[in-house]
């Protein structure tokens, strides 16, 4: 898919947000109205498309025993993960604060996974109390702080070790990368047997399964077979030592394509992945979260200014770093279109900067970007922005977050109105002085 803007596409920006009359529409909802209704920046939702993609993956692995455990730090609004949760997924959680988001949203507390390298007692406790599917353990001492709690809780806690497989994976950025022996994930190899052996004969643990995760926005099959291969490798050493493992998770990172290429090949990872682990008679868990809400939002951002300085052409808009981090923090690349088609033939296609209000020079969306023109009070379009984008919104520049709007059955629901400045300070005091 080439550059709507340019070529006329009637695609649209991405499925589900298709040209109509020139203009981008979610599904039959115009965005110029939504814009216009709910103020900008604003985060627009397809639920449509969400419970598509999560029926794509149930029935792409149906092959086998399987839980879609979506990642909630890609887009965890409650009615996103509602949804999600009411197509048949479960959740994978990094925090606490994730565990309330997915129990909150309806997601059941055996449907979901708790992975992250940095979990406090805390947490721990109230994951046990949710009972959790699995915890996913990436060192010794979690493994140790574990047993404490489940044993001063008397609830087993059920276990799976977060293996490092050592393996590469072309990733866009460094940041993405957690698979290779450097990372600060995962246990690796030489050690995860030990860590095994332990939880099996601790009176508190129940060894469930085995996991890894390689790293994110990956679009190649071979890295995650890679993956496969170390652990059932692992599997098959456990099972002939006596530790009989339920399920085997894959982890995540299935790339999209953001420019309209090629995503990860979910069909030839099935081929791949289901008939070994039938053999092995393995669940087969995967942890997908960009791949499921990606395509199904974008950011829509409205013109204040355009600039000309240094020789180069800025497009000033009311969003920014601080709605979409992406950017500026990963190198991310989204397509960005004008709502409305420009009129005539006449509209001087330029290279860009599309960038923010913030007190940043990394405050931008697209650098060097040919667009049509745009004007003062234009409304922009900034694709496939429904993962990690409102998630790593900030109120840097004391900015306020932006709204979000879930379009479903013809409607448009407010699933999270624009923060107030009341709401800004909310919880900071300021002290008498004692003088």
């Amino acid at each position: 898919m080439g550059e709507g803007i340019l070529t006329g596409d009637p695609a649209g920006i991405a499925p589900g947000f298709p040209r109509v009359e020139g203009a981008l529409h979610c599904r039959t909802l115009a965005l110029e109205g939504l814009a216009e209704r709910f103020g900008t920046p604003l985060y627009v939702y397809d639920a449509q498309g969400i419970e598509a993609r999560v029926r794509h993956f149930r029935e792409t692995f149906s092959g086998v025993e399987f839980l879609l455990a979506y990642s909630v730090k890609a887009n965890g609004n409650l009615a996103v993960l509602n949804r999600i949760g009411a197509a048949g997924a479960g959740a994978d959680i990094v925090s606490g604060g994730e565990l309330h988001r997915a129990l909150a949203a309806g997601i059941p507390g055996d449907r979901i996974v708790f992975a992250g390298v940095g979990k406090t007692e805390f947490e721990m406790e109230a994951a046990l109390r949710a009972g959790v599917h699995a915890f996913h353990v990436e060192s010794d001492g979690e493994l140790a702080r574990l047993e404490a709690v489940a044993t001063r809780l008397g609830t087993p806690a059920p276990v799976a070790i977060r293996v490092n497989p050592d393996v590469e994976s072309p990733t866009p950025h460094e940041y993405t990368r957690t698979g290779h022996a450097a990372s600060k994930f995962g246990v690796p190899v030489s050690e995860a047997k030990e860590l095994y052996r332990q939880a099996d004969a601790a009176s508190h643990l129940r060894v469930r399964g085995i996991g890894a995760h390689i790293g994110s926005q990956i679009v190649d099959v071979d890295p995650y077979t890679d993956a496969l291969a170390v652990l059932l490798a692992m599997a098959d050493e456990l099972a002939a030592d006596g530790v009989e493992l339920e399920y085997l998770d894959l982890g995540g990172g299935f790339g999209v394509g953001y420019d309209g290429e090629p995503g990860l090949p979910l069909e030839e990872l099935a081929a791949a992945v289901v008939p070994e682990l039938s053999r092995r008679d393995l669940r087969l868990v995967l942890e997908p979260g960009r791949s499921v809400v990606g395509h199904a939002g974008v950011l829509l951002t409205r013109v204040h200014y355009v600039k000309r300085s240094g020789g180069k052409t800025f497009v000033i808009t009311d969003g920014g770093m601080t709605e979409l981090l992406r950017p500026s923090h990963y190198g991310g690349w989204h397509r960005i279109e004008p709502v409305q088609s420009p009129p005539g033939e006449g509209r001087e296609v330029v290279p860009v900067d599309v960038v923010g209000p913030v007190c940043e020079t990394g405050d931008f969306l697209a650098r060097g970007r040919p667009l049509p023109l745009p004007r003062p009070g234009e409304l922009l379009a900034v694709g496939t922005a429904g993962a990690y984008g409102f998630a790593m919104a900030s109120n840097y520049n004391s900015r306020l977050r932006p709204a979000e709007v879930l379009v479903e059955d013809g409607r448009a629901l407010l699933v999270r109105r624009r923060e107030t400045l009341d709401e800004l300070v909310r919880g900071e005091e300021i002290p008498p002085r004692t003088d």
